[in-house]
């Protein structure tokens, strides 16, 4: 069952006293808050019934694919259905937003990026790493692990390879991953970190997305003070460079 919990108000409600235009502004705000909390309760209540329901219908597809004899149409099918649970967990992850419950804690990056790196390889991907034996920052990990995994997949579907390099700078940890393909135009680079959106030579079914997956690395890297930046390399490809302030995010 989806609970029916209401957030707390974003802002604790405004005294409604004083002269008449203050109460009249004050009364008005707090009408506007309770109905944006409204809002953001009744998204919340969505997400999680389409979470939920969205799955179950999906898994019987793909167990009813295996029964079809043809094996090119069955390989379609669940090739089919894959993309749909994925384009599906992207939507959700995106309107979710980072788990904010996560709790920010001390992270070695090496580790994590060390874990990526070697899931790529291990099927037969190129990426790399260049990293020191640590860094350490406070930050949240599944967030951080979902923002260097888009990055990476983004890498090698759209530049063939992902290098990454790791260093510490100014109080800061910066990441580059970097890649060798044909990079994209100058105009579009901040074009690409808006939801939905998908370069035309994307739209293909060997690489194309939902159009999430810088959306979803710059939200968390947001989330934690930190910053993106898309830059095309003066020898080809594109860099992403990431920002992390090493004393994690801010916390209320």
């Amino acid at each position: 069952a989806v609970s029916q919990a209401r957030p707390d108000p974003p802002f604790a409600p405004l005294k409604e006293d004083g002269p008449n235009e203050v109460r009249e502004l004050a009364h008005a705000f707090n009408g506007m808050q309770a109905r944006i909390a409204d809002l953001i309760g009744r998204r919340t209540q969505a997400l999680a019934a389409v979470s939920h329901d969205l799955r179950t219908p999906m898994t019987r597809l793909r167990f009813r694919a295996e029964d079809v004899a043809d094996p090119a149409l069955r390989a379609a099918l669940v090739s089919d259905i894959s993309e749909m649970e994925q384009m599906v967990e992207a939507t959700l992850s995106y309107l979710r937003g980072e788990a904010a419950d996560e709790p920010a804690r001390p992270i070695d990056l090496v580790p994590l990026l060390e874990t990526i790196v070697n899931d790529a390889r291990d099927q037969g991907r190129d990426a790399s790493l260049d990293a020191p034996q640590s860094l350490v920052l406070t930050g949240r990990l599944i967030a951080l692990k979902r923002a260097v995994t888009n990055l990476v997949e983004n890498a090698i579907a759209y530049g063939g390879c992902a290098h990454l390099s790791l260093k510490a700078e100014d109080g800061q940890a910066v990441l580059t991953v970097r890649d060798e393909g044909p990079g994209i135009p100058d105009e579009q680079l901040d074009m690409v970190l808006e939801p939905f959106v998908r370069l035309e030579s994307s739209r293909s079914r060997a690489t194309g997305g939902v159009g999430l997956g810088l959306t979803i690395a710059q939200t968390a890297v947001l989330n934690h003070g930190g910053s993106l930046v898309l830059a095309n390399r003066p020898e080809g490809g594109l860099s992403v460079t990431i920002r992390l302030p090493k004393g994690g995010p801010e916390t209320n």
